[in-house]
């Protein structure tokens, strides 16, 4: 298995996940305050369990994925940040892009965690060139997240639909050395 980088931030440490990682993850994923703009209903728990075996998967056949986000000085479980390659179903495509996301538990939303996470990422994917383009889907009402992709460079290109629902693309380039 490819080694996922591991990487501090003054708040935050940055990890692949481990097994012991899947309560904190499906009990983030459970509450309305995480899911309600993104997907806004409840994932099954047999689901959340194939969410979490992903994790792991992207890392093993792309290079990149998601980061489990834990607290410095507790070690408790923040949520998650990173990279995927979707698939998604959707126009105008983001295939070929490398999409951008950030889910964090109730406790550290409004800190400027997802932000913090999503820069030490992004530096990461930059140093490595992992992508050219760094792409997000966001629905129009979370601002909040809309907030964090802005303030980390990403443009609005696209309004379109995603599964019936409303959903803005966010866009950014690689910053060449």
């Amino acid at each position: 298995m490819p080694s996922v980088p591991v990487f501090e931030t003054p708040r935050l440490l940055l990890r692949g996940y481990k097994l012991e990682d899947f309560g904190p993850f499906a009990t983030m994923w459970s509450d309305p305050a995480v899911y309600r703009f993104i997907g806004g209903v409840a994932v099954p728990h047999e689901d959340l369990w194939r969410r979490f075996l992903q994790r792991p998967g992207h890392w093993d056949f792309l290079g990149f994925g998601f980061f489990a986000i834990e607290d410095r000085a507790t070690g408790a479980y923040f949520g998650e940040a990173g990279f995927h390659d979707a698939q998604r179903d959707l126009e105008p495509s983001l295939t070929g892009t490398l999409e951008i996301g950030y889910a964090l538990t109730p406790a550290a939303q409004g800190q400027g965690i997802a932000e913090e996470a999503m820069r030490a990422a992004l530096a990461w994917a930059d140093h490595y060139g992992i992508g050219e383009r760094y792409t997000c889907m966001i629905e129009p009402a979370h601002a909040a997240s809309i907030r964090v992709a802005t303030k980390l460079g990403f443009k609005r290109f696209a309004d379109t639909e995603y599964r019936g629902k409303p959903v803005v693309l966010l866009e950014k380039t690689r910053p060449q050395a």
